[in-house]
């Protein structure tokens, strides 16, 4: 299994990438997530990848986050979804966008996803329902201000249901960090 590559970026192809790595060019698929945040063609990068065998050929998928390369195992396992489903979605939203999808059981948000049909995001939602909180590091975009979702995905990140993260949050001061706000959720959830 290869589970990590650092390498110096050799080109850059929508959605695949070449990556050098000791002399050795790796043709990566990423999503654009991961596209969109890739340094200069020539310059060294880390990426989390997953490698997949199939009797057709080997396939290599790299992400910028543990969370995304997460998200995208935990969508494979999903009968009658594959990798490029996988990587559609990733790249059409961020994996805290799609974790809220999923606790919000929001289909038509997953449709808007290239793609994506009705039964598909459906099926989605039902099997990503319990599953998305366990082993998904969910991190949200570094700008984003509203620490209220950062700390809401860090609950559910820990196994908490949406309905009980959200009861926390709803108790925690608005000027809250995402540090103190996740460490005073999780005193009023212990006590709950």
């Amino acid at each position: 299994m290869i589970g990590r590559l650092t390498g110096i970026v050799l080109e850059k192809n929508p959605p695949q990438i070449t990556l050098d790595v000791s002399g050795i060019g790796y043709e990566v698929d990423v999503p654009m997530s991961t596209f969109y945040q890739l340094p200069a063609t020539g310059e060294r990068i880390s990426l989390y990848t997953h490698f997949v065998v199939r009797e057709d050929g080997h396939f290599l998928y790299g992400f910028a986050t543990e969370g995304e390369r997460a998200a995208f195992r935990q969508l494979i396992k999903i009968s009658g979804v594959g990798p490029r489903i996988g990587l559609a979605v990733l790249s059409g939203m961020s994996v805290a966008e799609f974790s809220q999808a999923v606790a919000s059981q929001d289909a038509a948000r997953l449709t808007r996803i290239p793609g994506i049909g009705k039964k598909t995001a459906e099926r989605l939602l039902l099997e990503l329902r319990d599953k998305l909180g366990k082993g998904v590091v969910l991190t949200a975009p570094s700008n984003a201000p509203d620490a209220g979702s950062d700390i809401l995905n860090a609950l559910l990140a820990l196994g908490y249901s949406d309905r009980e993260a959200q009861a926390a949050i709803k108790q925690i001061p608005a000027d809250c960090t995402v540090s103190d706000g996740i460490r005073q959720a999780l005193r009023l959830l212990s006590k709950a």
